[in-house]
């Protein structure tokens, strides 16, 4: 019987190195949220301009460096929004708004992983239909964007996730022959909620 304990010792230790690294999560994750946008909805002069807010889908691909640093890149799927000038409908437009932000991870708190993140955000404004083709956007913006939230883990690889962004995003309304009109300010506040995967 001693043999046998003794021939089945270096299996048994090898098994126990292994299986914690088959179970570590790696530095990739993703997250899948529901986000609600809500833009500020000011501009430059007297003509108001006013997005529409709505719910939209989020998904975010993150790489770890190490314990406190990420890279974030947040997508979602192309957005068409209404719009309204001074109250009245405008007409509509479409953007896409991808963001990559550095995020900075506290030390958790058991389960709570609180982090803050800055970074830039780049908008593709496509399809605009304002005035029946009165009025033209421009077709990008390009700005700042900020990020807080947390993550709660249930395990090694699942989280759930809050999380809130502010990103600057202004763009120019012109007339079709190219005469400035106004700046719309949309600048908006992004609130979401949703689920992690570590791989």
């Amino acid at each position: 019987m001693k043999t046998l304990r003794l021939s089945f010792a270096p299996g048994a230790l090898l098994l126990g190195l292994v299986a914690p690294v088959a179970v570590h999560a790696g530095p990739w994750s993703v997250r899948v949220a529901a986000a609600y946008l809500q833009t500020v909805d000011e501009s430059s002069n007297t003509v108001s301009v006013k997005v529409e807010d709505k719910f939209i889908p989020e998904f975010d691909v993150s790489y770890s460096f190490n314990e406190h640093w990420d890279a974030d890149l947040v997508l979602t799927v192309p957005q068409e929004h209404s719009v309204k000038a001074n109250g009245a409908p405008l007409g509509t437009f479409k953007h896409l708004p991808p963001t990559l932000l550095a995020k900075y991870k506290f030390t958790p708190m058991g389960g709570f992983q609180p982090y803050v993140g800055t970074g830039v955000n780049f908008t593709l404004i496509f399809d605009d239909n304002l005035a029946g083709g009165g009025l033209k956007l421009e077709n990008y913006s390009i700005g700042p964007a900020l990020q807080a939230g947390f993550d709660w883990k249930l395990n090694d690889r699942w989280a759930l996730n809050l999380d809130v962004k502010k990103a600057k995003l202004r763009t120019d309304v012109s007339t079709a022959a190219g005469a400035f009109v106004t700046e719309a300010q949309l600048d908006p506040w992004i609130y979401s909620a949703g689920v992690r995967y570590a791989f």
